[in-house]
């Protein structure tokens, strides 16, 4: 059934699939190759920089919405979204953002939906979550549309991932104590949904490469759940030791996860056959985001209170170069081989 934003507004915490239209779009302009870029999101500074990898030099910056959190980009590397989650503030606007111009094109009206925060690619569309709205939605770039939501039911639904068939999608319910495993039926238009009890406060999570596991970081108690995604259930649990972990990524050849423990200012390494932390590597205040670096040899820890990008040699475990990006680093991704 198509619903008009009156009646989203009445409907907006509950589960729901609609289609809804925003605006017709102008013409995409044409993004130019260049060199390996990581982008850093800047939540105090409401900032995307683009920095050298190599020089760790900043060489733009371009503003957003306030508090963005996460950011990923096109398949083509032509666009980089950003969730301008808000601060103070619910926000209700993601960033669509020029990569070759370094500039953003638009900023996206979401409401009634808010505080969209996780951020994922496929098919040439963007899904992000709306924490507040208990729903997930896929906004289409081509039209500047958003053209598909789906409940969750399930309180603060955060993070995302979509496989590439975009026939499942994963959510990381942190009022929830959940992750839940969507999967597309038959029918195009009809989802089955498994509801996996997990830890407490489920945020940072991750596929490992061969697709078979999640492992979801509980903030609020310490361990990592194990969910079989084919038996949609959890097979194992251990604890990890963190204080109030943020996120968990596995490295390129998923041998190890690395967590970020806000609380204790560490990242920590453990082992993926023997699920044992191997390694604990003090870097900050409030470390957060991770990505691995696409040749699998860095890891980039975004540590917000001390406003730097700490690069982790994979191979040694240790801190390799310290890059200042701005205030309050968070959200990053990858640009360039």
């Amino acid at each position: 059934m198509l619903l008009g934003m009156r009646d989203l507004r009445a409907l907006s915490g509950s589960a729901l699939v609609l289609v809804i239209g925003i605006a017709a779009a102008p013409t995409l302009p044409r993004a130019q190759a260049g060199s390996a870029q990581l982008l850093v999101l800047n939540k105090n500074d409401a900032t995307l920089a683009f920095v050298d990898p190599t020089s760790g030099q900043v060489t733009a910056r371009v503003p957003t919405g306030d508090g963005p959190h996460e950011v990923v980009v096109s398949s083509d590397g032509k666009l980089a979204f950003a969730a301008n989650y808000g601060a103070q503030t619910a926000g209700s606007t993601i960033s669509v953002i020029d990569v070759a111009a370094k500039k953003e094109l638009r900023r996206v009206d979401v409401s009634p939906l808010r505080r969209p925060h996780g951020l994922a690619v496929a098919g040439g569309k963007l899904y992000f979550t709306a924490e507040l709205n208990r729903l997930f939605a896929r906004y289409d770039p081509a039209a500047n549309q958003i053209d598909w939501m789906l409940g969750t039911g399930q309180t603060t639904t955060h993070m995302i991932h979509v496989n590439d068939a975009e026939t499942r999608i994963l959510t990381a319910n942190i009022g929830g104590n959940s992750i839940s495993v969507f999967e597309r039926g038959a029918n195009p238009q009809n989802w089955n949904v498994t509801v996996v009890p997990v830890g407490r406060g489920p945020e940072g999570f991750d596929v490992t490469p061969d697709g078979r596991e999640l492992w979801a970081a509980h903030s609020q108690d310490g361990g990592v759940s194990i969910v079989d995604l084919t038996k949609k259930s959890v097979s194992a649990t251990f604890d990890a030791g963190t204080g109030r972990s943020n996120r968990l990524k596995f490295t390129r050849d998923g041998s190890q996860a690395f967590i970020s423990d806000l609380d204790k200012g560490e990242l920590v390494v453990v082992d993926v056959r023997t699920r044992a932390v191997v390694k604990r590597i003090p870097l900050g205040r409030m470390p957060e985001g991770i990505l691995m670096a696409p040749g699998g040899d860095v890891a980039y820890v975004a540590v917000n209170g001390d406003n730097f990008v700490a690069a982790v040699d994979v191979k040694t475990l240790t801190v390799k170069k310290k890059l200042e990006t701005g205030g309050g680093p968070d959200g990053m991704a990858w640009i360039g081989k």
